[in-house]
């Protein structure tokens, strides 16, 4: 119990057993543990619209760290992502509801179909990259929402298609809170995966491909192998976002997957921080809330200013660019940095003056 209580002064190995857990300290186990308990909690203490919103953080959350491991693990740049999640989704909305499968058929499914789209468009990051690798992902999507547009036989065209949500059994996930459920499963599922990818050989291999690609060719790691790879697992969890996404709103069409859904994916890994899992978790909390934090504000406004009501209303757009823009002049850490200049604080807060 001790090490529960008292603040660790330093975190010493004797062994690599050691310095490979995932949790270092009883500690660590315990407060990851009421930090679970807490989110699966929170539906007991929070209205069902806030669940709402909680689960759209979780479900951009997980597109986040899938984008994080190929942009923040690897330093390839996607502005296809939007795309991506229309595969996941277009995927999971033909099987379900075209074919009849089961949704804990499609969604597996739909993870792989838009892992192996995302490898083939990832085929031309052995021979680009920078500002040359995101013209070639934005013409990934500009081609793969044509198809989606013009298929009409397969995906309905611009007209899109309608789903139903996933079933256990006879239970129907319809209400908020159990798919706030499904989606909170789904998301610890991603962060474990995502946390140990750090420490294996492949995840290794991603951080020395975004540090030095050609010294890590030198040191003998195959460069197309790794970069069509990370597309391929950051692909997959899009594809997982895209299909949850599409069972929750229960509609798939053209429009919900442009290009402004894929610079919010990527301004979700910039504010929240490059290459850091738990940073995309913020930085998706905080781009979901911020157009709702800002409608409340313009709401409050109109109160007293009603006629300034269309000038607020896109001025939203003006504050979304403005805090990217702020946080990669003062913090191009993201959240993450600043969540851990906060830890750092007020663990030697006590001894600081």
């Amino acid at each position: 119990m001790r090490n529960i209580v008292v603040r660790d002064c330093g975190k010493y190995k004797t062994s690599y057993k050691d310095d490979m857990k995932l949790f270092k300290t009883t500690g660590d186990k315990v407060k990851w543990l009421a930090f679970i308990l807490l989110i699966l909690a929170l539906p007991l203490f929070v209205s069902n619209y806030w669940i709402g919103l909680i689960t759209l953080c979780a479900i951009s959350a997980i597109g986040a760290i899938g984008l994080n491991i190929l942009t923040g693990f690897t330093g390839q740049i996607s502005i296809g992502v939007g795309a991506f999640l229309g595969v996941g989704g277009y995927t999971t909305a033909i099987l379900t509801s075209t074919y009849g499968l089961s949704f804990w058929v499609s969604l597996p499914i739909a993870g792989i179909v838009t892992a192996f789209v995302g490898g083939l468009f990832g085929i031309p990051a052995l021979r680009l990259k920078g500002l040359y690798l995101a013209i070639a992902t934005l013409a990934a999507q500009v081609i793969i929402l044509f198809v989606i547009s013009r298929w009409d036989s397969v995906t309905g065209g611009t007209a899109g298609m309608v789903l139903s949500r996933p079933a256990i059994g006879d239970f129907l996930l319809s209400s908020n809170a159990s798919y706030y459920y499904l989606s909170i499963v789904i998301l610890l599922v991603t962060v474990l995966y995502a946390v140990n990818l750090l420490r294996t050989r492949v995840g290794r291999a991603f951080l020395a491909v975004r540090d030095r690609d050609i010294a890590a060719q030198i040191m003998g790691i195959n460069l197309f192998y790794y970069k069509v790879l990370a597309f391929i697992v950051s692909s997959f969890f899009v594809g997982i976002a895209g299909a949850l996404l599409a069972h929750y709103t229960m509609i798939v069409s053209p429009e919900l997957y442009n290009t402004q859904v894929s610079i919010q994916y990527l301004a979700m890994v910039l504010i929240g921080g490059l290459g850091s899992v738990f940073g995309s978790i913020l930085g998706a909390v905080f781009i979901t809330l911020l157009p709702v934090g800002l409608s409340t504000i313009i709401d409050f406004l109109t109160v007293f200013m009603p006629e300034m009501y269309q000038l607020l209303s896109a001025f939203k757009e003006f504050v979304f660019g403005i805090v990217i823009i702020l946080f990669l002049i003062f913090e191009p850490g993201g959240l993450a940095h600043i969540w851990m200049n906060m830890k750092k604080y007020f663990k030697l807060w006590p001894f600081s003056y």
